[in-house]
């Protein structure tokens, strides 16, 4: 939607109406002077022609009435356009000192305390809204990215915490092997088990701790292809399978095999990839995740739906960087929570869009995105 034209209807009446009354103004002064011309004026310039010339007084009122009466008008209007121009200058002059000063204090307190009042002039109001939307803008972002930073330091404060127990897991059960070479092999495979389950849980965490290291927001320059939509996530159902099976899920595709999207391969399959990735780990064990994709128009739309609720108030913040779902943070559910918030970011780069709905038994994850120009 295209910003509403700002309106200063009202600042200019005001300057037409000074501008008016400097006009009668001059108007009254000009009307004094004639009157002064006719009579006072009159006879002062003549004695002033009679002293400074040496004439006598039919010589000066003569010089008088050619150089000063016969030209009148063009002097009157001489004045009249000399004070018209001085006193409207200085007005002008002073009004718009007024609201470029009005201006600079609201530039002021944009950048000032957070309850720094904006107030201009009435005739300036829309300059002032819009000093006060670019306020409330810079507000709302500077939070935006407090919260992401808080976020982040909590999360890498659970993952130290995190990646100290499995470690001293894996040190504690080497060390009873190497005391106890002569163990049981029942109980050494037993051990061995756990060490090794601690060590994969460890390269995870390590893993989460590589990606809030390089995650960043900068805009890549997007080498785009034609992709055929139904290989790709056939590709990617089948490379989730341990993952599936291991909690009784299963995918059920529903896309057309000659569906083809317009986009950077790499990316659009880190953001499938990190979507169904959420329904694992948040979706209902022994469930279907129902993968459907449909074009209309120029968007294909791909729907990623699971079993599971999530609620209407966090559906939008998802999406944000470092947020997760379990914010009492299970061990083992759910990574640094920056899944989504990159999925959404590599969506919106291909200029498409992202978005989650959810009816309290499943939750639907949408990524919509051109398709693939014939």
């Amino acid at each position: 939607m295209k910003n509403k034209k700002p309106s200063y209807s009202a600042l200019k009446w005001k300057i037409y109406l000074k501008t008016a009354l400097i006009a009668f103004a001059a108007l009254v002064a000009v009307a004094l002077l004639i009157n002064l011309a006719d009579n006072r004026a009159a006879n002062l310039l003549i004695s002033f022609f009679q002293r400074v010339f040496s004439m006598d007084y039919d010589s000066a009122y003569r010089l008088y009435y050619q150089v000063i009466r016969n030209n009148l008008d063009l002097f009157i209007y001489a004045a009249f356009f000399g004070i018209f121009f001085l006193i409207l200058s200085r007005f002008l002059l002073s009004q718009f000192a007024k609201y470029f000063n009005e201006i600079s204090g609201g530039l002021d307190a944009l950048v000032g305390e957070k309850d720094e009042v904006i107030k201009l002039s009435p005739e300036m109001a829309s300059m002032e809204q819009k000093l006060i939307t670019v306020k409330q803008t810079l507000e709302k972002r500077e939070q935006e990215v407090k919260t992401a930073e808080q976020r982040k330091n909590d999360m890498v404060m659970y993952l130290a915490h995190d990646i100290k127990t499995p470690l001293t897991s894996v040190i504690g059960y080497l060390s009873l092997l190497d005391e106890a070479p002569d163990m049981p092999l029942e109980q050494k495979a037993k051990y061995i088990n756990i060490t090794l389950e601690k060590a994969n849980r460890l390269e995870r965490l390590t893993d989460e701790f590589f990606e809030i290291a390089r995650y960043n927001f900068q805009a890549d320059t997007l080498s785009k292809t034609q992709i055929n939509l139904y290989y790709m996530l056939a590709q990617l159902t089948d490379e989730f399978y341990p993952l599936l099976s291991s909690k009784g899920k299963e995918t059920v595709l529903d896309v057309p095999e000659d569906l083809t999207i317009y986009g950077n391969p790499d990316k659009l399959a880190r953001v499938f990839n990190n979507i169904l990735k959420n329904a694992v780990a948040y979706g209902a064990d022994n469930s279907v995740i129902n993968i459907t994709a449909r074009i209309s128009g120029k968007i294909v739309s791909i729907v990623f739906k699971n079993e599971g609720s999530v609620p209407q108030d966090r559906l939008a913040a998802v999406f944000d960087k470092f947020y997760r779902l379990d914010s009492a943070r299970s061990s083992d559910t759910g990574g640094a929570g920056l899944g989504l918030a990159i999925a959404k970011e590599i969506v919106v780069s291909h200029g498409g869009k992202i978005y989650a709905d959810s009816d309290g038994a499943y939750t639907a994850f949408t990524v919509e995105l051109p398709a693939a120009s014939v």
